[in-house]
C-alpha cells in the first residue's frame, strides 16, 4: 500500500498520479494495455477512487493515459518523463510554472514560427498540414489529442530549421502537458481556431501572420491560466 508524505506541499491527487506514472513505468505496462480498474488501484494506493480518478484525469492529459468508455483505461504512451529532461514538471506550484512558460514562450514561439515561414521545406508543411488535421479531429472527436497537439509545436520548431530552437522543444512539450493538465479542454475552439491560424500562415510562408497567430495562441492560453489562479486564490 502506498504511504504518502503529509508534509509534501502537492496535493494528495498529484502524488498519486506520479505514483501511478511509476507503477506504468515499473510493471511495465506497454502502451495498448489496460491498467487496472478504480476499485483495484484505489486498494493498492491505499486511497478513494475520488483520488485515482483524479490521479488518472491527469495522466489522460499528459497523454499518458486513454479512457475509453465501456472498455477501461489503457496505456497510450510512456514517454512523458523522458519528455522532460530539465525537471519543470516537478515544480509544485504547476500555475506559477504555467505562467514563467507562457512568459517564456510568448518569447520564442512567434519568432520560431515565424523562422518556420522561411526555411520549412514542401514536406515539412505538408506533415504540419496534417498534425493540424489531426489534433482538431481527435479533439473534436472527444479522444485525447495532447500528444498530437505536443507534435504540433514541436514540428513548428523543428521547420525552423534552428538548432537552439529546436534544444527548446522539451520546455515546449511541458508546457502544453502542463496547460492540458491544468485547463481540461477549457478552450477547444479558440485553441483549434488558432492553431488552423498558426498553420494556413505558415503554409503561406506570411512570417508577420504566422507570428500574430502564435501570439494570439499563447495569449488565449495564458489569461485562462490567469483566471484559473485568480479563482485557485479565492478559494483559499
Amino acid at each position: 500500500m502506498y504511504t504518502f508524505d503529509k508534509r509534501s506541499k502537492k496535493p494528495l491527487g498529484a502524488q498519486i498520479e506520479d505514483e501511478l506514472m511509476k507503477y506504468i513505468l515499473q510493471e511495465p505496462i506497454a502502451p495498448g494495455s489496460k491498467i487496472p480498474n478504480e476499485f483495484e488501484l484505489a486498494k493498492q494506493f491505499g486511497v478513494g477512487r475520488s483520488t485515482i480518478r483524479e490521479a488518472v484525469k491527469g495522466l489522460v492529459s499528459r497523454g499518458i493515459l486513454e479512457v475509453r468508455r465501456g472498455s477501461g483505461t489503457y496505456v497510450i504512451n510512456t514517454n512523458s518523463f523522458e519528455e522532460d529532461p530539465l525537471g519543470l514538471g516537478k515544480m509544485e506550484d504547476k500555475y506559477k510554472m504555467a505562467l514563467d512558460l507562457f512568459e517564456v514562450r510568448l518569447m520564442i514561439e512567434p519568432e520560431i514560427a515565424a523562422l518556420a515561414c522561411k526555411n520549412a521545406s514542401g514536406e515539412d508543411l505538408k506533415k504540419l498540414k496534417k498534425l493540424c488535421d489531426e489534433t482538431e479531429q481527435l479533439y473534436r472527436g472527444g479522444h485525447n489529442h495532447i500528444s498530437r497537439d505536443v507534435e504540433f509545436h514541436a514540428h513548428i520548431a523543428h521547420c525552423s530549421r534552428n538548432q537552439v530552437a529546436e534544444t527548446l522543444i522539451p520546455v515546449i512539450n511541458t508546457a502544453v502537458y502542463t496547460f492540458a493538465n491544468l485547463t481540461h479542454r477549457l478552450l477547444r475552439e479558440e485553441t483549434l481556431e488558432t492553431h488552423r491560424a498558426i498553420t494556413q500562415a505558415i503554409l503561406k510562408r506570411d512570417s508577420i501572420g504566422a507570428k500574430c497567430a502564435m501570439m494570439m495562441h499563447l495569449t488565449y492560453n495564458r489569461q485562462t491560466i490567469l483566471k484559473l489562479l485568480e479563482e485557485r486564490d479565492q478559494e483559499s
